[in-house]
């Protein structure tokens, strides 16, 4: 649908609007970099959407330790999306995340994967899974860091998947 890349000076937030209504499922490729904090998560909304309506499961592994979390929340999670100024310069994380039945008048559930890149002992990946419970079609999917901008050449891919 479409490719966003945050030009110089960095971005604080990645839009996609007017999605296209004719697909079944939304698949979001992210290559992101922030200008704060370490292994950030991207925080992401649909329709601007800010009240309570959202959950999460996640999974997030270091390399040395795991840890989980859940929670009902104002916005989907994409947890360690993003490499920070203190991890390995000039290096970004990679998310794929699939939204399902973007179109129906149900709740939708959103699935990622994620891994920060970082040439040191830590370099973090996540799994989550979440849960918007609005009943309109999306329309549009604003990313934003948690905290952070995405910096130059941080990149957000929009694709919509059809099943014939």
């Amino acid at each position: 649908i479409q490719t966003v890349t945050v030009g110089a000076g960095g971005a604080a937030s990645i839009e996609f609007a007017g999605i296209d209504q004719t697909g079944v499922d939304l698949a979001l490729l992210l290559s992101t970099r922030q200008d704060a904090f370490a292994h950030n998560q991207i925080i992401m909304r649909f329709n601007s959407d800010s009240g309570s309506n959202y959950s999460f499961v996640e999974l997030t592994g270091s390399g040395s330790s795991a840890s989980s979390d859940s929670a009902s929340t104002t916005s989907a999670r994409i947890k360690a999306a993003s490499p920070g100024p203190s991890e390995t310069a000039n290096t970004f994380g990679s998310s794929n995340v699939l939204i399902s039945n973007y179109t129906s008048s149900s709740a939708k559930s959103i699935s990622s994967d994620s891994v920060t890149e970082n040439n040191a002992t830590a370099a973090y990946q996540s799994m989550t899974a979440n849960t918007w419970t609005g009943t309109t079609a999306i329309t549009t999917i604003t990313l934003t860091g948690d905290g952070a901008n995405f910096v130059e050449h941080s990149t957000a891919s929009l694709f919509k998947i059809k099943y014939d």
